[in-house]
């Protein structure tokens, strides 16, 4: 299955294949559904690859492929 993730405002809100994932005030991750194992490891892989990577000015379109 590969995990398609695609940023809708860099650091606030994600698309990870059909599901929209958002960060609330406190910080934390929220999902509008319930993602697949293999959805969740590969956003949170995004994340410390790319998110929290401060070389990375503009976030881009990742596939992940599992």
């Amino acid at each position: 299955m590969s995990v398609k993730i695609k940023p809708i405002t860099d650091h606030e809100s994600y698309k990870v294949n059909e599901h929209t994932i958002f960060k609330d005030g406190l910080g934390n991750w929220n999902f509008t559904n319930d993602l697949s194992s293999e959805e969740r490891r590969a956003f949170y892989q995004y994340e410390n690859i790319v998110i929290k990577n401060p070389r990375f000015k503009k976030h881009t379109t990742a596939t992940y492929k599992g």
